[in-house]
């Protein structure tokens, strides 16, 4: 992902989502040592619901 696009996906979590600094922060440590993509990180730890994990990737497939 571009870092403008990434910038803007984050700015959709924070806004759009209402999730945490915090939650964001978590799944992208982990996201550095695993090959995971971070959606799917913030959806295993349970900072987001399966809808919200489905906007997420709505919204991934516009960006």
């Amino acid at each position: 992902m571009m870092p403008n696009t990434y910038a803007k996906f984050i700015r959709f979590l924070r806004e759009e989502l209402a999730i945490s600094n915090d939650s964001i922060a978590i799944a992208q440590r982990y996201s550095q040592r695993h090959t995971d993509p971070l959606p799917m990180l913030l959806w295993q730890y349970g900072l987001v619901t399966l809808e919200q994990l489905d906007r997420i990737y709505e919204w991934l497939e516009t960006a």
